[in-house]
């Protein structure tokens, strides 16, 4: 049971003097609206995001997967590293790639080996965080998520357990499965939009 001793309530007078950082709670018994501070430095829209800044991880620490390894170095590594040869032949690099396969596989390691090896920042997002209950925060999180990769020198954006949002499209009527839709749009535009900034 939650201990509203330890949180300030606030009359209907005092809303003004919420602030930003705060979540309010209502009370169901006696009808007051609590005040709840945040965590210092914790921006509740990107909780669900692994953010290493250079991994430790090297492609020595992957086992097996050379040919893997190989198609990562040529359509990953290779555009962040060297894109003046994309440049001079007058092609656009890849914009990603997709990694399948059973769990435990090496997917993640191999992402994190090439964000290693690229000097890129890591991001790592699993998809069915991604999923919210309220309209349009899915969406929002997504925009969020690609602003703070475009403000990185060089970004690698791995998104773990696609399949909780990238399924086939559909309308039942649902309003759940309308936001997964919306999610996976707003992922689809922003990496249709990355066009600018070649390191994401």
């Amino acid at each position: 049971m939650e201990d509203w001793n330890s949180y300030d309530a606030i009359g209907a007078y005092e809303l003004k003097q919420m602030n930003l950082d705060s979540y309010g709670a209502l009370n169901c018994q006696n009808m007051l609206l609590w005040n709840i501070p945040l965590p210092p430095n914790i921006d509740p829209s990107v909780t669900m995001m692994t953010v290493e800044e250079k991994p430790d991880v090297t492609y020595n620490d992957v086992g097996g997967c050379k040919e893997q390894i190989e198609k990562m170095r040529e359509v990953v590594e290779l555009p962040i590293l060297h894109p003046e040869k994309f440049v001079k032949l007058g092609i656009d690099p890849p914009k990603g790639v997709l990694c399948y396969g059973p769990p435990g596989t090496g997917k993640t390691l191999l992402a994190r080996a090439v964000a290693n090896r690229t000097v890129a920042c890591f991001i790592r997002v699993i998809g069915s965080e991604l999923v919210q209950k309220y309209v349009g925060e899915g969406a929002r999180m997504v925009r969020e998520l690609f602003q703070m990769a475009r403000s990185k020198k060089a970004c690698i954006v791995f998104f773990d357990e696609v399949d909780a949002i990238g399924g086939a499209r559909f309308d039942d009527g649902v309003g759940g499965d309308n936001e997964v839709q919306r999610t996976m749009l707003e992922i689809v535009n922003q990496l249709d939009g990355s066009d600018g900034n070649k390191q994401v």
